[in-house]
């Protein structure tokens, strides 16, 4: 690789970001040596959806999330979740 070009100190987080947005980073950084970052507090972000849904099975749903100690949404998102990692794994 050649040789990396020196980062310059920047005056303010505005003068960092228009830099950045104008030059390659690989002239600066060696993007080989970099190690993956792990944030295991950081909340992956939600988007609000309208989901309509018969009300008979709404209700098979709060009771069965009732037996589990759970909020209905939560146990949608999980129910979602174990699905496409099944479909995933044998897919």
């Amino acid at each position: 690789m050649s040789k990396l070009k020196k980062i310059p100190k920047f005056r303010s987080e505005a003068a960092e970001r228009t830099f950045w947005e104008n030059h390659d980073s690989s002239d600066y950084l060696d993007w080989s040596e970099a190690s993956t970052a792990l944030m295991p507090k950081l909340k992956p972000s939600t988007k609000t959806i309208s989901l309509r849904l018969p009300e008979t099975l709404l209700d098979r749903i709060k009771i069965e999330a009732n037996k589990r100690d759970m909020p209905y949404q939560s146990l949608i998102k999980a129910w979602l979740m174990e699905d496409i990692n099944q479909d995933r794994s044998t897919g």
